[in-house]
């Protein structure tokens, strides 16, 4: 099962509660792209990793797959939650700022839910979700959507088209506490109103009006992140910015074959870096591309 790539768009910090959660605003999209999840019976629970970026995915109690796992285990019983062999192809970087882990977790939800036909509709999968981590729900839904609170509450928007996107990560790992720590700033304006007919043009024209809050912050304390955003731009992004709290940033390009042929081009110049060419999932697409609904 695909875990895609989640890329915030555009991310407003409009205030911080109590209990030091962070309220955002943000329009995030899910990519063709992503970790891949599988689940199969067995006579013991077990999990493989496997990939380009496997060796930084912990396999104790921190995994969020692990966690995905258990949380069902314990809403459902271990009567009906028998023994999983769990895979995990981990193709994006940790701690980039796309999701990966969230991602990794909702699927694995997704996919154990099917597996023991547990019967959760998607109201209880996302209060599940939501006790791993604050993008797991968003995570869950992997369609065009905005996400408000601290990331929970879902707003999908409808008639959105697929994007062809370019990924670059200049390969170091960004803490999201402490991009957060770092603001000056916690009570931003809101996102603008979506324009009224979406499509390449009026999204691009919309993205100038609107920021993601932790870049600076994210970019002072890696300046990596700018050169990512320099490459996307020399090679003609119809528009860039790093994706949630980094290092992770989007190039935003016309069709996919400008974007596949701008990630060559990235990548001939900057080999150490990650780089791919993507494409978003457009409104009623699920992260396998069937219909949805």
């Amino acid at each position: 099962m695909l875990a895609p790539a989640k890329v915030n768009l555009a991310l407003h910090v409009t205030g911080r509660r109590p209990d030091g959660y962070h309220e955002i605003e943000s329009l995030a999209v899910f990519t063709r792209f992503g970790d891949r999840i599988g689940v199969a019976a067995a006579e013991a629970d077990a999990l493989t990793v496997s990939g380009k970026y496997a060796a930084a995915v912990p396999v104790d109690d921190g995994n969020l797959i692990l966690r995905a796992r258990d949380a069902l285990r314990q809403r459902f019983g271990a009567g009906n939650t028998p023994p999983v062999a769990l895979t995990l192809e981990k193709n994006l970087p940790a701690a980039s700022g796309i999701g990966g882990g969230s991602s990794d977790a909702a699927a694995t939800l997704r996919a154990l839910a099917r597996l023991w036909n547990l019967g959760a509709d998607e109201a209880e999968l996302a209060r599940i979700a939501l006790t791993l981590g604050a993008d797991v729900p968003m995570c869950l839904s992997a369609q065009p959507l905005v996400a408000r609170g601290i990331g929970e509450r879902l707003e999908i928007v409808p008639d959105f088209p697929s994007l062809g996107l370019v990924l670059v990560n200049p390969g170091v790992a960004v803490a999201t506490s402490e991009v957060f720590a770092g603001l000056e700033k916690r009570d931003n304006e809101k996102l603008p109103p979506l324009p009224p007919a979406l499509d390449f043009h009026s999204l691009r024209n919309w993205l100038e009006i609107t920021r993601n809050d932790l870049e600076s912050v994210a970019r002072k304390l890696h300046p990596a992140i700018g050169r990512a955003l320099s490459a996307l731009n020399r090679a003609d992004a119809g528009f860039a910015r790093m994706s949630g709290s980094g290092a992770t940033c989007f190039g935003l390009f016309e069709t996919g074959n400008v974007a596949k042929r701008a990630a060559a081009s990235i990548r001939s110049h900057y080999p150490e870096m990650f780089v791919a060419a993507t494409r978003s999932l457009a409104s009623g697409v699920d992260a396998h591309g069937q219909a949805n609904g």
